[in-house]
């Protein structure tokens, strides 16, 4: 298989075109960004961690049925991906609240929700990604309801599977950020990655609050150990990869 040019780069990877039309290559980065690119940094290994992370993770969703574009971890940091047309929405799963949800709301963080909550956001930087309520998502025309609804569903049931993977890793799924693609033939999948980039992840074993954060908001908070921490989320859930494959 051979790259050819670049198609896209985001924050945190590089989108390649391959000689199979139907297939890209995503090369993940060590930049880290916060506040909507407004602080700056480097994580380093992050793009290997990142890659290896969600490579396993997406393998792990498939075997639930749940379509996603992961075709195989090819290097390190690159993971080669069904070529997919990325749908403009942020999709968040929230258990326990934490981030923006505690500053629009004025809940407690680490408070457990009734329920799972599901949030779409238009996925536009230079409009600070804004909340889209079911009235703006119609007028946005962005996909139809019904397809919307395919997204929460989509996004509960890898919920589910996630908080009970991420519990035996003894890690607590706080909140997570989805998207999807269509593909060629016009199916629903899930792209992007699943990583500590992404998701907010607490250790369930830690009581101080700053020390149980094994994910971006070290970087956000300027907590430190970034690495760290990072390395940690990796270990646990190979080691419980592992685990799976030979039960």
């Amino acid at each position: 298989m051979s790259t050819s040019a670049k198609l896209y780069e985001g924050k945190a990877k590089i989108v390649y075109g391959t000689d199979n039309e139907q297939q890209y290559l995503t090369y993940f980065k060590d930049d880290a960004t916060a506040f909507n690119a407004e602080k700056k940094g480097t994580i380093v290994g992050k793009g290997e961690i990142n890659c290896t992370i969600s490579s396993a993770l997406l393998e792990l969703l498939a075997t639930k049925n749940i379509p996603t574009h992961f075709i195989e971890q090819k290097s390190p940091r690159e993971m080669l991906v069904k070529a997919v047309k990325i749908i403009p929405l942020e999709v968040v799963v929230r258990n326990i609240a934490a981030g923006s949800l505690c500053r629009q709301t004025g809940l407690k963080e680490g408070q457990k929700l009734p329920f799972s909550l599901v949030e779409l956001y238009l996925k536009d930087d230079n409009l600070g990604d804004p909340l889209l309520t079911s009235d703006r998502l119609t007028i946005l025309n962005i996909i139809p309801s019904e397809q919307s609804q395919i997204l929460k569903d989509y996004a509960l049931q890898i919920n589910q599977y996630l908080q009970e993977f991420f519990s035996l890793c003894e890690i607590i799924l706080v909140d997570f950020k989805l998207e999807f693609g269509f593909t060629q033939e016009g199916e629903i999948i899930l792209a992007d990655e699943i990583s500590p980039d992404t998701c907010r992840l607490w250790d369930s074993q830690e009581q101080d609050q700053n020390k149980k954060v094994l994910d971006k908001d070290r970087f956000r908070r300027d907590l430190g150990k970034i690495e760290s921490a990072y390395q940690q989320v990796q270990q646990r859930v190979l080691t419980q990869i592992e685990k799976l494959k030979n039960s």
